[in-house]
């Protein structure tokens, strides 16, 4: 009698990304992001699909070009077209930059990909904190 092993399904790496709560004051700083890579094609639909709904389309996308690996202009994220900018931004080199016509721009901290749990624990929360509280 032979006994077949089956391998266990692979799912999707679990998003780590934390939002600063909804406000109607504006902020600097909308949350973080903590990629398991700098391969932006690989990364970005997976952050794209997990942001909130009320964000809408995000239709651009706008990082640190010296930071992220090489990317075309735009890619296609569960059928839509989202426009990618590289920008060379001395004064903010770990952001990224989400645009939604209509909806608003949210600014998010990348966490780099090779920062420790224990280092990106901090960075997230002070990028969610609600201003004010600590």
């Amino acid at each position: 009698m032979t006994t077949a092993l089956q391998s266990p399904l692979h799912s999707a790496p679990v998003l780590r990304l934390r939002l600063a709560p909804r406000s109607e004051l504006p902020r600097a700083i909308d949350g973080a992001w903590w990629p398991r890579s700098r391969d932006l094609l690989a990364e970005l639909p997976q952050l794209l699909a997990g942001l909130p709904r009320e964000w809408g389309h995000i239709t651009s996308v706008t990082v640190n070009g010296a930071v992220w690996s090489a990317a075309p202009g735009r890619i296609l994220v569960s059928n839509q077209v989202v426009r990618l900018h590289r920008a060379l931004a001395a004064n903010a080199p770990h952001t990224v930059v989400l645009l939604a016509p209509g909806r608003g721009r949210w600014d998010l901290v990348v966490v780099p990909p090779d920062t420790t749990e224990d280092a990106a624990e901090p960075l997230m929360a002070a990028a969610a904190a609600v201003p004010g509280t600590n």
